[in-house]
């Protein structure tokens, strides 16, 4: 095992070159071993996207992913319309850079996003249908795709079946097909019957 030794001297110069963190954003360890939590999360209702363009991200995300576009006004901000991209029971609120809402992130950028999308189509059909439109596929290395460019991945609900590209901010997007787990996944892949 390799180890690294410092002089207290090398030490220190290491701590003051680490950022500060202000304490309001510490959290006791008293408090972080409460065996209460504060809620428990049900279920995601949106996320927020923050894009360089509404209308490119819009575009992309409906054609490529069958998203719904909707506008919508807060009632904290009755003069503003704002953007989202509904899907199943989720949506994704858009805000553009430069003219976040409040509150909003401590960092936000377009194309630092990492989303992972369950489809009802099989992965392979998938994949088809981004080349023939020039989405460009996330190349993954021969030994972890298989033939046909798709991977086999872990998700909340199990195995998936995935295919990688990226929105026009660069925002990682992940397909999926759910494949099932264990031995039922591999008997039923090698008979063609899921994706």
């Amino acid at each position: 095992m390799f180890t690294l030794r410092r002089t207290p001297l090398q030490f220190s110069k290491l701590l003051r070159s680490l950022p500060l963190i202000p304490k309001s954003t510490l959290i006791s360890q008293s408090r972080m071993s409460s065996s209460k939590p504060a809620a428990t999360v049900q279920s995601l209702d949106h996320i927020v996207l923050t894009v360089s363009s509404i209308p490119k991200t819009t575009k992309w995300y409906t054609s490529h992913l069958g998203m719904r576009s909707e506008s919508f006004v807060s009632d904290s901000s009755p003069d503003i319309t704002r953007y989202s991209l509904v899907f199943g029971e989720q949506k994704i609120n858009l805000h553009e850079s430069g003219k976040e809402f409040e509150p909003k992130a401590t960092h936000v950028q377009p194309g630092s996003g990492d989303l992972c999308f369950i489809t009802k189509d099989p992965i392979s059909t998938v994949h088809e249908r981004l080349k023939e439109v020039g989405v460009e596929i996330v190349d993954l290395s021969p030994e972890k795709a298989d033939s046909d460019g798709t991977v086999l991945r872990t998700g909340a609900r199990g195995r998936l079946r995935s295919v990688y590209c990226r929105d026009p901010d660069g925002n990682l997007v992940e397909y999926v097909c759910a494949c099932g787990v264990g031995r039922r996944f591999e008997e039923e892949r090698r008979k063609g019957e899921i994706c």
